[in-house]
């Protein structure tokens, strides 16, 4: 049986990483990709997913576009970390046209395709949660019909690496993490800031992942050159959690979706999102003793089997 996957993302490299996991995976049937503002702009984000599905050879796989900007405030981006086009700023010249990108919007594609798939689609979000919030929006059946629902995003610690407290893809649009967390009332899987620091690989590992003699091994060694600086730097080793290494957060999401069996420590908790507090606004709370009075909980991932991660990670250049 194939598992069906929908995937969110804010084309960045790191979901670039997670796009080609999937791809990689035997078991996996991607049902599209649906683009949203938050590494770079929307229009950036559809032409880097292209990208990646061409690098692929998969652009047979719908790409729709999403939301420019947060549900309320202004648009941020990850351009320090991510590049200026989100991917590295490497040139493609070869680089797919936007006349690819489907003409439905990704809100109307997300409601189509689950209705289509009544309990058989895997949702995973890499990205600001704005498709997603307007999605619920439009259609409040919608979570009911998901299989279940992962996201990377959020944290625990309140370690922020956008703000003193929050983490970027909640923070890039708070109120839509706030509706999917307080209206998705399906299973709910969460890969936090602090988890994916925590489960990180090393620099040692990423050198030979990159060295792999393929394609798709020098398409990815091409745009993560910038992230790889960026990693090294003096932000970000403040920002990582746990010392340095190379975290591909949006991985950790996927590769869960793509097999339950990866996730071998989580705990269990109502959780929901900081709306209003000056340095706490995107922070996501964790309610460990019943202060919500929320009869649903997510299973926020503590600990992933590491070996079966670096395989599915290889996979995905080979």
């Amino acid at each position: 049986m194939r598992r069906k996957l929908l995937v969110d993302v804010d084309c960045g490299v790191d979901d670039a990483q997670a796009i080609m996991l999937a791809l990689a995976a035997p078991s996996v049937e991607l049902l599209g990709i649906t683009c949203v503002h938050g590494n770079t702009t929307v229009e950036n984000v559809c032409r880097n997913t292209l990208r990646v599905l061409q690098a692929c050879s998969k652009l047979e796989i719908p790409v729709f576009k999403g939301a420019s900007k947060p549900i309320l405030g202004v648009c941020i981006n990850a351009g320090h970390f991510h590049g200026e086009d989100g991917l590295g700023d490497a040139p493609d010249p070869n680089a797919p046209g936007l006349d690819l990108v489907q003409k439905e919007g990704a809100v109307s594609a997300m409601i189509r395709i689950v209705n289509e798939n009544p309990g058989e689609v895997s949702l995973v979000a890499t990205a600001p949660l704005t498709n997603l919030a307007l999605a619920v929006k439009m259609d409040p059946s919608l979570p009911s019909k998901l299989r279940g629902l992962y996201i990377m995003g959020g944290n625990t610690e309140s370690r922020g690496n956008t703000t003193v407290c929050g983490e970027f893809n909640f923070t890039a649009d708070p109120e839509a993490a706030y509706i999917v967390l307080n209206d998705y009332q399906c299973p709910t899987y969460l890969a936090c800031w602090e988890f994916t620091c925590y489960s990180k690989l090393s620099w040692e590992f990423c050198d030979a992942w990159l060295a792999q003699d393929t394609d798709k091994a020098r398409f990815m060694a091409r745009i993560f050159r910038h992230s790889i600086e960026a990693s090294h730097g003096e932000r970000l080793q403040k920002e990582f959690v746990g010392g340095t290494g190379f975290v591909s957060c949006d991985s950790y999401a996927m590769a869960a979706a793509v097999d339950d069996s990866l996730v071998v420590e989580s705990d269990r908790y109502p959780v929901s999102v900081e709306l209003t507090g000056t340095h706490t606004r995107g922070m996501m709370i964790v309610d460990t003793v019943g202060f919500l009075k929320k009869a649903h909980t997510a299973t926020i991932m503590k600990k992933v089997d590491m070996e079966k991660f670096k395989r599915m990670m290889t996979a995905a250049l080979q």
